[in-house]
């Protein structure tokens, strides 16, 4: 019966997706006229809490954070939302699946002339596709000077985003595959195509899925696209939060090392209860999950581990080492890995849906 219910909650969200998009079609059909051709015209006004109205189109600076789940997307967007200049919200959901079933019309040559018989051209379907993610970015949570989404396949999508909007930024979001894939497995996360029950097969895919984004971000650039090691960012949150802001052209603010002061408060880190990361980010930035895999990756697996997930040692982990050596971390991280195992931190009272807490403050699984 579960299983029936999300399928049919699933292709209601796919027919909602296609009529939306379609909706999008016909209405900037009916503005080629008043704008240049393969130039979205989207123009999207959201007014804030005091009042002003924020005006954002596809030239807008827009920033993408993405990786693989569970390498720290929620950290860093929950971070981010701590700066007053910058709103990311939580994961949307909808814009992958937007920009995989735009992949599958494009990607599939019959399909594609079909399109262009119809006269949806690749420009047209671009510039509906750009009207339709800055509709659900700017619309999906308080207006900003910098708005932020945090969807971690989006980055799948890097170079096309990248022409989409050519002043957006990419923040890719890099852990240790093994540690990846433990946390997937032990809370259950379920995503498309992994084996929840196979260290190996949930190793393997996240290669491929980490190579993939990797190759995206390599050829958006450095200057647009930049990798952040979830290691650095728990160990040295300072350095790494500025060199972050640096990089988006932000002023520095120390909220942002203090996120989680800042969870549900006007203007600061909307988080829900249905996202999985909730019960960690609601933490001070701690050691908690850093070497929590170490043990339970079957021996096999660790034997082999070179050849599953060549791409640890390009991303410079050491595929030997059991734990490896991450680094020192800074004394703030300790203090505040001391006050989280000893419970001594506030969990948040106004949660979007504000779930059940348990003591230690981890949220019972639904």
């Amino acid at each position: 019966m579960r299983v029936s219910l999300r399928r049919g909650a699933s292709t209601l969200l796919w027919v909602l997706l296609v009529v939306l998009l379609i909706r999008a079609l016909q209405w900037l059909h009916s503005c080629a006229s008043r704008s240049p051709w393969g130039v979205s015209s989207a123009y999207v006004l959201v007014q804030d809490r005091h009042g002003r109205v924020h005006g954002y189109n596809h030239s807008s600076p827009l920033v993408f954070v993405g990786g693989v789940p569970r390498s720290g997307t929620t950290l860093m967007r929950a971070m981010l939302d701590a700066h007053p200049d910058i709103r990311c919200g939580e994961e949307t959901r909808i814009i992958p699946r937007l920009l995989g079933l735009r992949q599958s019309w494009t990607g599939d040559w019959a399909e594609r002339r079909r399109l262009e018989e119809a006269g949806v051209t690749q420009q047209l379907l671009d510039s509906a596709v750009t009207a339709f993610l800055l509709e659900v970015i700017a619309r999906h949570g308080e207006p900003a000077p910098l708005l932020c989404n945090k969807d971690p396949f989006t980055l799948k999508s890097a170079v096309y985003l990248s022409h989409l909007f050519p002043n957006s930024k990419f923040i890719l979001m890099l852990r240790d595959g093994r540690a990846s894939v433990h946390s997937m497995i032990s809370r259950h996360v379920t995503i498309s195509g992994f084996n929840l029950s196979s260290y190996r097969d949930c190793l393997s895919k996240w290669n491929r899925a980490v190579q993939s984004m990797f190759q995206q971000c390599s050829q958006v650039g450095s200057a647009r696209c930049l990798e952040v090691h979830y290691e650095d960012l728990v160990l040295h949150p300072r350095p790494s939060l500025q060199r972050v802001l640096h990089f988006l052209d932000i002023r520095w603010h120390e909220g942002v090392l203090h996120h989680e002061e800042a969870i549900g408060q006007p203007g600061g880190v909307s988080l829900s209860r249905i996202e999985r990361s909730t019960d960690q980010v609601i933490k001070p930035v701690n050691l908690e999950a850093l070497t929590r895999w170490v043990g339970h990756i079957p021996d096999d697996v660790l034997a082999d581990m070179k050849n599953i997930a060549p791409m640890l040692s390009r991303l410079g982990y050491d595929p030997n080492a059991n734990p490896p050596n991450y680094g020192q971390p800074d004394a703030v991280v300790i203090n505040n890995t001391d006050r989280v195992l000893k419970g001594d931190f506030k969990i948040p009272s106004n949660l979007k849906g504000q779930p059940q807490v348990h003591s230690n403050g981890t949220v019972p699984k639904r």
